[in-house]
């Protein structure tokens, strides 16, 4: 069994990218199910990484199915018949359309999670959204920080729908999204397009607040298109504002 490794870039996700290389080589059949991965130690000398690095990326590929682990055996491909867990790799992100396509998924959950979000939102709800805009505004726009807010802000959106799936959901696609922009360090700074992201956001609030679905939906919609225009490294092009496309949240 030969394996393509490499030692992975620096980053804030160098488990992602373990997790990612490991996953490539069992799509190519490099490794195949029922195979022993190689031990923590020889993963960490061949990525460059520590071994508490290695150990998140097996969790990863273990919560994603992939893997399975044995104490005092190692880790073991998966049958991927067996998998049923919903993954997107980063990979796969870096490819043709569908960084374009993750996008748009996004959209069609978030523009309709908004209008629910301002026929459900109660009181708790809006507090928290109001709660992730302050602390945005006194983050650096763009640091891992600005990410991780923007992040809950929109977690808040679907928890303001009172729908849990749709909280799982979104909180798996935005985290994709999320890791995508970090590892492609496509994370510009600007005072005017910070302040365009958080007149989008308090948009959005203001809507699901008045409880005005239509333009809690239109809000999010344009937000979202917006965010594509400034953050979107693989896509290309200029989006189409109807499909939803996000970067940034």
């Amino acid at each position: 069994m030969t394996l393509k490794l490499d030692k992975v870039s620096r980053g804030p996700h160098l488990s992602t990218l373990v997790a990612s290389s490991i996953t490539r080589e069992i799509a190519q059949g490099r490794l195949r199910p029922g195979d022993q991965l190689p031990t923590e130690q020889a993963l960490a000398t061949t990525f460059g990484v520590s071994r508490n690095v290695v150990r998140e990326a097996i969790a990863r590929l273990r919560s994603e199915g992939r893997v399975w682990s044995q104490q005092g055996r190692g880790a073991f491909v998966a049958d991927s018949a067996n998998a049923t867990v919903l993954t997107i790799d980063y990979d796969a992100l870096e490819k043709g359309d569908a960084f374009r396509h993750l996008f748009e998924l996004r959209g069609i959950l978030e523009v309709e999670a908004a209008g629910l979000a301002a026929g459900r939102r109660t009181p708790e709800d809006i507090e928290g959204m109001r709660r992730t805009l302050s602390i945005m505004t006194d983050v650096p726009y763009g640091s891992l920080q600005w990410l991780r807010t923007d992040l809950e802000f929109h977690r808040a959106v679907a928890r303001a729908t009172g729908n849990a799936y749709m909280v799982q959901f979104l909180g798996f696609v935005s985290e994709r999204v999320r890791e995508s922009i970090l590892a492609s360090g496509n994370r510009h700074r600007s005072d005017d397009i910070a302040l365009a992201t958080l007149a989008e956001h308090e948009a959005i609030l203001a809507a699901i607040e008045a409880g005005d679905v239509p333009r809690a939906q239109e809000a999010m919609r344009s937000h979202l298109a917006g965010a594509a225009q400034r953050v979107d490294p693989h896509a290309g092009g200029r989006p189409e504002p109807r499909l939803g496309r996000n970067g940034a949240r």
